[in-house]
Formats: C-alpha cells, sequence, structure tokens
C-alpha cells in the first residue's frame, strides 16, 4: 500500500480516533466505581513505574517480547518465522507474509499482559484461581505499565516500523490499538459494563464528532 494511500486513509480515521477517545472516557466514567479491581491494578501500574524510573530498564525482554509481537501476528495471518534476533540494544525478525498490521503489532499490542490474562483464565478454569484475583490485578497492572512505558520510550527512537509505514498512518493505528484494547479490555476487567456497550459509545461518539465536523466546515 503506497503512503500517500495510507495518509489519505489515516486522515480519515482521524474521526474514529477522537470518537473513541471519547467513547474511553466514556467507558472509564461507568467502570470506575470498581474498587477492588483498579486499586491492585493502580499499584501494579505504580510498582512498575518505580522500577522503570529507578532502575535499569529491561530492554532485552522488551525487546524479546517485541520481535516475538512480530512473530506471532506474521503467524495469524498465515505466514512463517525463518529467524529472530534479540539483543538488549534492538533485534529483528524474518517473516514470510508482512502487512501493517504485523508492522505495528508490538506498539499497541500488550504481549506480557495478554500472556498474563491467558494464564489467569487456564488457572481460573482449573484450579479456580477467582481468590487470587487481586493478584493479577496487580501483576496486570505492571505488565500493562510495562507496555507502555517502554512502547512509549521506543519511540522516542527513529523506528523503522514506523517509518515504513508513515508517521501519521502510524499514529493512527498505534492510537487505535491501544485505544480499543483499554475500551474493550476495561468492561471485562470491570464487569461494570459489556464490550457491546463499548462499541455502541463508540460509534455514537464518533458520529457525534463526525456531525461536529460537518458543522464546523
Amino acid at each position: 500500500m503506497l503512503k500517500w494511500f495510507k495518509f489519505f486513509i489515516a486522515v480519515l480515521l482521524i474521526p474514529a480516533c477522537a470518537g473513541m477517545a471519547i467513547a474511553l472516557g466514556n467507558v472509564l466514567s461507568v467502570c470506575g466505581g470498581a474498587d477492588l479491581t483498579w486499586i491492585p491494578f493502580l499499584a501494579g501500574v505504580a510498582c512498575w513505574c518505580v522500577i522503570f524510573f529507578l532502575l535499569p530498564k529491561p530492554m532485552w525482554i522488551y525487546v524479546f517480547g517485541h520481535e516475538l509481537t512480530h512473530a506471532l501476528w506474521a503467524w495469524l495471518f498465515g505466514g512463517k518465522i525463518k529467524k529472530m534476533k534479540v539483543a538488549s540494544s534492538g533485534g529483528h525478525v524474518i517473516v514470510t507474509k508482512n502487512n501493517f498490521l504485523i508492522t505495528l503489532a508490538p506498539y499497541f499490542f500488550p504481549l506480557y499482559a495478554v500472556v498474563l490474562i491467558a494464564i489467569f483464565f487456564v488457572g481460573q478454569w482449573l484450579w479456580a484461581w477467582r481468590p487470587f484475583l487481586v493478584y493479577f490485578d496487580l501483576l496486570l497492572g505492571a505488565a500493562y505499565a510495562f507496555h507502555v512505558t517502554l512502547t512509549f520510550h521506543t519511540l522516542q527512537t527513529r523506528q523503522s516500523d514506523i517509518t515504513s509505514q508513515g508517521y501519521l498512518f502510524s499514529g493512527v493505528v498505534i492510537f487505535l490499538g491501544n485505544a480499543a484494547i483499554l475500551l474493550f479490555g476495561i468492561p471485562l476487567l470491570s464487569q461494570k459494563a459489556t464490550c457491546w456497550e463499548a462499541s455502541k459509545f463508540w460509534l455514537t461518539d464518533t458520529i457525534t464528532v463526525l456531525h461536529w465536523l460537518n458543522q464546523w466546515i
């Protein structure tokens, strides 16, 4: 897909980005009272932030997750992994299939948080881990904060993944990916709303943004 066409698509998706941001605020207002979820989750975020700012950054772990995410998304699209190299200074993976989602997935897909969720669901199914939910929320907060902080840290330097797709298009895809995970993940985590309700928020708020743009133009 040509960069100019991706730029055009990115411009068209900006109202959807604004609508998702507003919808995310609405979902947070609905789910904000889930204290038994948010207190340990935010405690996990705080714990990770202390590590991030005061201790050496675990870049090898981040890079491994980054390259593995490329590989997993390539596999989901029917590709094969031919080679993967990981080092603290950076890494790369060679796959037989590529597209913009495979290229940008590490910037919006929190691999370690997803793995943690999968482990907990299996544990809940097999061994009834529900009494340990508070510890899961704590670890999930730390895992998600790990993704956000180290992704932001990595984006401070020039990334070939981003330049290959174009800055605006990459920014829109990364924003929509991260916001979508929160938009649909928060209702699942707090159990105060449904993903269907979150979808309706997004649709309604995007239509509102489009109406506002139409009046302004």
